[in-house]
């Protein structure tokens, strides 16, 4: 059983810090609090080494 606190993986607060949104990325569940999600959706590759395999996600252009 895996007893690990979820947290942001950029700023590394937890779920009594700020909300925090899961996603499934190669079959591991992340979590990112909603500060950091416009990083994921745009620059997913200042991710790259958390998770690794990130820097091949196409960023999402556009939207201002």
């Amino acid at each position: 059983m895996n007893t690990s606190v979820p947290t942001c993986l950029v700023c590394k607060q937890d779920d009594t810090q700020a909300p925090l949104l899961s996603f499934s990325f190669q079959g591991v569940q992340h979590f990112i609090c909603p500060q950091h999600l416009p990083i994921l959706i745009h620059k997913p590759a200042q991710l790259a080494d958390q998770p690794p395999g990130l820097e091949k996600i196409k960023a999402v252009e556009g939207h201002h």
